[in-house]
């Protein structure tokens, strides 16, 4: 899959799946912004891997004026956006909901839902007066089987990208723009170090048909895939990234 001077701009860029991804979508020939927001040693590695055609941008993608410049000083640096993978967000941490404040519930939905609105709405600008581009999500298993443990309020905010998504393009497709999203499943990230336990990870990975963890790098293909012209009639794909978890 060639982007060969497409730009490309991956949110939540610096670790684990977006590093990935802004990896994988240089190497394919793409000029890559990415966002981070405390992954600044990560972020400057990844500088340092990639050199000249990637543009590491701290930012806070719940706050409209961040992704504002995000997205102007993207544009002035390489020029128009090809491609959106609106990949930042996370768990923040595990609740049951009778435990769940009303402040982690709206930080969830800011994290994972509105900075992926905001992501959205702005490439859309960029996008629409071209009559081109892609846009890729970051949804979850978790939108399908409800997440695990003290995480509905993650379910719950990753369901709602899903359903934007699709949503989203309905509306874009006859502008020419495509948005699917991805969902993965337990791919072996710093989210699980965090979040899930040896033994947890390894009962998940009992119950996979493909007995084994995903890889960052296995979300990243079907990323770049989304956005590829061989992808050219998908529209509103969920593509669940698991190994046939929930099938």
């Amino acid at each position: 899959m060639s982007f060969q001077d497409k730009v490309v701009l991956v949110t939540g860029g610096a670790s684990g799946i977006g590093a990935a991804a802004t990896r994988a979508f240089a190497k394919a020939g793409a000029r890559v912004a990415f966002t981070y927001a405390t992954s600044r040693d990560e972020a400057a590695a990844l500088s340092a891997e990639l050199g000249a055609k990637t543009l590491a941008l701290p930012a806070d993608l719940t706050r409209p004026e961040a992704v504002t410049e995000v997205f102007a000083r993207t544009e002035r640096e390489f020029g128009p956006l090809d491609v959106l993978f609106a990949n930042a967000g996370g768990l923040l941490q595990r609740s049951r909901c009778v435990d769940t404040t009303l402040e982690l519930w709206q930080q969830a939905i800011a994290l994972n839902l509105t900075s992926t609105f905001l992501c959205c709405q702005a490439a859309l600008r960029s996008m629409e007066p071209r009559r081109s581009g892609a846009i890729v999500t970051m949804a979850s298993l978790a939108a399908f089987d409800g997440g695990g443990p003290g995480a509905s309020h993650y379910a719950a905010t990753k369901g709602a990208v899903a359903t934007f998504t699709r949503s989203l393009a309905k509306e874009v497709g006859p502008l020419g723009i495509r948005v699917n999203g991805v969902a993965p499943g337990l791919i072996g990230t710093r989210f699980h170090d965090v979040f899930n336990t040896p033994q947890g990870r390894a009962a998940v990975v009992e119950r996979t048909p493909l007995r084994r963890e995903g890889t960052p790098e296995d979300v990243a293909e079907a990323v770049l895939y989304l956005a590829s012209d061989r992808a050219s009639f998908l529209a509103g794909e969920i593509l669940q990234v698991n190994g046939g978890m929930g099938f």
